[in-house]
């Protein structure tokens, strides 16, 4: 694993060095660009100590099959890395520190396999996949990859500047993984993974509010923040409910999603789930019709061999007549209808006047386009 350091000179280093992305506050690069033989010495010369100011190691029979990628996105002051690279050693000392200071907060997740960390050439411990680490990024440390793979990771660096909490003791937070307070653990990876989905040019105020969350979150864990104060309790909050809509999504087509089911996983009660969604523009319940019609509309349209039944239990409907009685109220109109109206609109906007559309349609299982279900299936037993 590593928690890097790099500020606004190291940017401008690497971005010098490739073609700028226009438009863009994404920059990219992998070795792929560099000649095989150089890649290693270019890695280490330009990306690690230039651009995250560390320095790299690697037994010199290995350089040649080395590689490495990363991607670093600015959302505001704060950066998202997210790095691939062969197994190497990475050390950031006090003259790395010195020559590339930062004065900010990290945290990192380990995305493949575990990572070793040292402290003080003493004080070790490892991150398993999966995990998170906070530290300061002006504060000694080394680490290598603990699998053949090597690194997979993604860090997010916010500057203590801009932190609009009461910041005492940030600049000893030494590197630590994540143990004290284990339930915060998913709802950061949900955030992450929020945040690295939103992507480049995706909605700029959601994308600060995440690392805000992000932030106050790590916070708490290391006791930065109190963990019953309203900031934290804010930050749990949303947390949560970015579990929460994961998980609707995750088990969308299970019956068995329900309030008590995702409440259940994020340890709250279903009331407590309710007031998560309360500031939302749709509640649990809805937010799950609307997501399974949505589903089905897809299948309706994409999957013209798969029978309508099977579209309303892979859509995550427990019977026929639900599913008939819920798309027609939100759609006006039955499934078959709506399918046949899709392969009519397909038909008319490829220029297709030709009998193929018709075909379609009278090929189709019986019942596949009336306005109400012949019989009342439901879902297989499993």
């Amino acid at each position: 694993m590593a928690i890097y350091g790099f500020g606004a000179t190291a940017l401008s280093s690497a971005s010098a060095t490739a073609p700028a992305l226009t438009g863009s506050s994404e920059f990219k690069w992998s070795t792929d660009q560099v000649a095989q033989k150089d890649r290693f010495d270019y890695w280490r010369a330009v990306r690690a100590r230039g651009l995250f100011g560390a320095t790299a190691e690697l037994e010199r029979e290995q350089r040649p099959q080395f590689f490495g990628e990363f991607s670093l996105r600015k959302i505001g002051s704060a950066s998202v890395v997210e790095l691939r690279a062969s197994s190497y050693q990475v050390e950031r000392s006090a003259a790395d520190i010195a020559n590339a200071p930062s004065n900010s907060l990290c945290i990192y997740q380990q995305l493949g396999g575990d990572g070793w960390f040292r402290l003080n050439d003493t004080n070790d411990f490892t991150v398993a996949n999966g995990g998170f680490a906070t530290s300061h990024s002006d504060l000694p440390y080394r680490t290598a990859p603990l699998n053949a793979v090597g690194f997979d990771l993604r860090i997010l660096k916010v500057p203590v500047a801009d932190i609009t909490l009461p910041n005492t003791g940030l600049r000893d937070l030494v590197p630590k993984p994540f143990g004290d307070l284990a339930f915060l653990t998913p709802l950061l990876e949900s955030c992450f993974s929020d945040l690295s989905e939103i992507g480049d040019g995706g909605d700029p105020v959601a994308a600060k509010t995440l690392v805000q969350t992000l932030t106050r979150l790590a916070l708490v864990e290391r006791g930065i923040v109190g963990a019953n104060s309203r900031v934290a309790q804010y930050a749990v909050r949303a947390g949560r409910l970015s579990l929460a809509k994961r998980l609707i999504a995750r088990h969308l087509a299970e019956p068995r999603l329900s309030a008590s089911f995702v409440a259940a996983r994020l340890g709250i009660s279903v009331r407590h789930l309710h007031v998560l969604f309360e500031e939302e523009s749709m509640s649990f319940s809805s937010r799950v019709t609307t997501l399974r019609i949505a589903r089905s509309r897809r299948l309706l349209r994409e999957a013209p061999a798969m029978k309508v039944a099977a579209i309303a239990f892979a859509s995550g409907f427990d019977s026929l007549a639900t599913f008939y009685r819920v798309f027609r109220a939100a759609e006006g109109i039955t499934p078959g209808d709506f399918r046949m109206a899709t392969i009519r609109q397909t038909a008319h906007a490829s220029g297709d006047h030709s009998n193929h559309a018709a075909s379609a349609l009278n090929g189709a299982p019986e019942g596949e386009f009336s306005s109400a279900p012949r019989i009342s299936a439901q879902r297989p037993a499993r």
